[in-house]
């Protein structure tokens, strides 16, 4: 197969902006195109790369399609739109935080025109986007994959291969289940101690040199929660769409999921009690009013 150097990019939001400006870094021709009008046409005269009016613009004459938007149901309306467009032996990279069985049905409709697919979902935010350190899950047929492979590496330094179409999404919800978990878990040990007279920084400190350490004592709680930024740059409304998948993929396996299930409860209170517009972190902020003690000491 012809290796892939005119890409499409459908979705140049928060993540999206600095992983297509990766790729035009690295020397693929990159057409951009988003739902936001003039971000387009933005991204190119500030980065580089062509801009189009839609993702079947973009798509045109296209070696491969990346998409990266909100839900699969913004994927199966693009993938409707770039199907008639694409060329037969083109490849729709999806690395949306989608829903498996989706996924599986866009897959199989698009291989009726010859077009393959694989989902590649992402994790590490935006830093690691703009630095092009992403982690990438991916799932997919393993000819499609290797011809994938250089593109990915232009926006991530870590790919792994999940198995077939579907997997890399599911991967990453269960991924995003697990973080989710050790974050209101974790903001509730910093509640506690507090309210025991330990100094929440502190402990932080030593969660990390201890057996208690996540990527939230890592990676949030300092930078994001006590000193109250709440700007990590991943939706609350997002991680509580992809919860909500990681559930339906235990629902699928029939797998028992009680504390999973209050876990995806939890966050989903959260977003109901804070409102939209809100980063995830942010979600601190209801096992704080719970509480009636609000971290660094302000009540």
């Amino acid at each position: 197969m012809a290796a892939l150097k005119r890409i499409g990019f459908a979705g140049i939001g928060n993540m999206g902006w600095p992983m297509a400006a990766n790729l035009v870094k690295a020397g693929f021709d990159v057409t951009v195109a988003d739902a936001v009008p003039g971000r387009a046409a933005q991204f190119a005269a500030e980065v580089g790369g062509d801009a189009a009016a839609d993702a079947g613009a973009a798509a045109r004459d296209a070696d491969a399609l990346i998409t990266i938007l909100p839900t699969s149901k913004q994927v199966a309306e693009v993938a409707a739109l770039v199907a008639p467009v694409l060329p037969r032996g083109a490849l729709l990279i999806d690395m949306t935080s989608g829903q498996p069985a989706r996924t599986r049905e866009i897959a199989a409709t698009l291989a009726e025109r010859g077009i393959g697919m694989i989902d590649a979902p992402v994790s590490g935010g935006v830093p690691r986007a703009k630095t092009g350190d992403l982690a990438i899950m991916l799932g997919g047929e393993t000819a499609e994959l290797d011809r994938a492979e250089p593109v990915l590496k232009a926006m991530g330094s870590s790919l792994y291969r999940c198995g077939g179409i579907g997997a890399g999404q599911a991967m990453k919800a269960l991924n995003n289940l697990s973080s989710a978990g050790t974050f209101l878990m974790g903001i509730e040990v910093l509640l506690i101690g507090q309210r025991f007279g330990l100094d929440p920084v502190t402990m932080v400190d030593v969660l990390n040199a201890s057996s208690g350490m996540s990527n939230s004592s890592q990676r949030k709680f300092k930078q994001y929660v006590l000193n109250r930024r709440f700007d990590d740059g991943f939706a609350l409304e997002l991680m509580v769409k992809d919860l909500g998948i990681a559930l339906e993929v235990g629902r699928d396996t029939a797998t028992p999921t009680p504390f999973s299930a209050l876990c995806k409860e939890m966050w989903a209170a959260a977003l109901a009690s804070l409102g939209p517009g809100h980063n995830h972190t942010a979600s601190a902020q209801l096992s704080e009013k719970m509480a009636g003690e609000i971290l660094g000491g302000n009540k």
